[in-house]
């Protein structure tokens, strides 16, 4: 059978494994290729095989982590096109848990977030259709589509027995990654909101830093990394700089040695030392994980909220033969401490959970964030 054969060939990358190993892999890749025959003779339905090939690689793919998948030619061509102005979105950031599609992060002013999408709920239908059994990349396909159509989403929440329904017009998604403002009763503490860290975010955060010291007496800042769902590396590991005079940011480790890299901050904290408070909640993930847990480990300032994501992996996308492509889980992020962000986040100094309705991010019912300012204030 051709797909065994092609198993086969994969032992040639292993030549160096003891005979007991050797002789497992051959056993497996014969169970295989008998569970192939039976469904093909025996399957109630006419399957088609190279779906089902396409399903059992991606599988292979998803159960080493939920960041991992396979993409058919037709979905990876689609990944890397430019479809600016054509197509729309909801404005949410999703990954896998067991097999079911879950929103790490609606982005601020996205129709998902305005829709009321909350960081946590599991997506179990999409327009209609079950998502368990599709991939991660499959599900982004589906929720995709022009401007100006809607969406039907089934949502599971925790603590809600019910399945919610939510309609959500598809928009262009432009994230406005840093706005600024004082707040407090004497407007006398700089809050910095960051969305997401996209290209020249730091620059950005760097020009509201500068605006709010030269028009205000700022005499602390609140940075708020709720609901961010990441973004670069490079522009987590800048904006952390900007808070540290030395030490380390952030370490990442993969089995290859160029994957394993320590990065450090350089000399010169841009508020001079002034007091920082963090918040964070379920949808700080990635790149808001390096920057809240290295000022935590730093002690360069207090976080506020509920215990981040965890998702501290750092993907490839590898180009397959076939013209489609997997995405891979190269390395891991690791803090100043040693320790490891995956499936295990950043825990907040102090615990403020979120109000569950009405909660608005930097309203006047914004609980967190009332918290933060009476921390200054006490």
């Amino acid at each position: 059978m051709r797909i065994v054969l092609a198993l086969l060939f994969l032992l040639s990358s292993f030549a160096n494994t003891d005979v007991k190993a050797k002789n497992e892999l051959f056993e497996k890749i014969d169970l295989f290729g008998e569970v192939l025959e039976n469904i093909k003779k025996e399957y109630v339905d006419e399957v088609d095989q190279v779906e089902v090939m396409d399903a059992a690689i991606n599988g292979v793919l998803q159960s080493l982590d939920p960041y991992s998948a396979y993409m058919s030619p037709e979905l990876f061509k689609e990944m890397q096109t430019d479809t600016r102005g054509e197509f729309g979105g909801l404005g949410i950031e999703i990954g896998m848990e067991s097999g079911v599609i879950k929103v790490i992060s609606p982005i601020d002013d996205t129709p998902a977030a305005k829709a009321g999408i909350k960081a946590g709920d599991y997506i179990v239908k999409i327009g209609g259709e079950q998502v368990q059994g599709k991939s991660l990349i499959e599900a982004v396909k589906l929720m995709r589509g022009p401007v100006g159509t809607y969406i039907d989403l089934t949502v599971m929440r925790k603590k809600i027995k019910k399945p919610l329904e939510f309609r959500i017009v598809r928009q262009i998604i432009e994230v406005r990654s840093v706005s600024s403002k004082t707040i407090g009763k004497k407007k006398d503490l700089g809050y910095i909101r960051l969305k997401s860290f996209n290209e020249n975010s730091d620059k950005q955060f760097l020009e509201s830093v500068k605006n709010l010291e030269k028009k205000f007496k700022v005499k602390g800042y609140v940075l708020d990394l709720r609901n961010n769902p990441g973004g670069l590396l490079t522009q987590a590991i800048n904006i952390t700089d900007f808070f540290l005079e030395d030490g380390e940011i952030v370490s990442t480790k993969g089995r290859k040695v160029s994957e394993t890299r320590k990065f450090f901050a350089r000399k010169g904290d841009e508020i001079k030392g002034k007091p920082i408070i963090v918040l964070i909640n379920n949808g700080s993930a990635s790149a808001s994980e390096i920057f809240a847990g290295a000022l935590k480990d730093h002690k360069r300032a207090i976080i506020v909220g509920e215990n981040s994501f965890g998702k501290g992996s750092v993907q490839s996308i590898i180009p397959l033969g076939n013209g489609g492509g997997m995405r891979l889980t190269i390395s891991k992020y690791y803090l100043p401490s040693g320790k490891s962000i995956s499936e295990v986040g950043v825990t907040p100094d102090i615990l403020v959970e979120e109000e569950d309705n009405d909660f608005q991010i930097s309203s006047d019912k914004d609980n967190q964030l009332n918290y933060a300012i009476k921390l200054f204030n006490s």
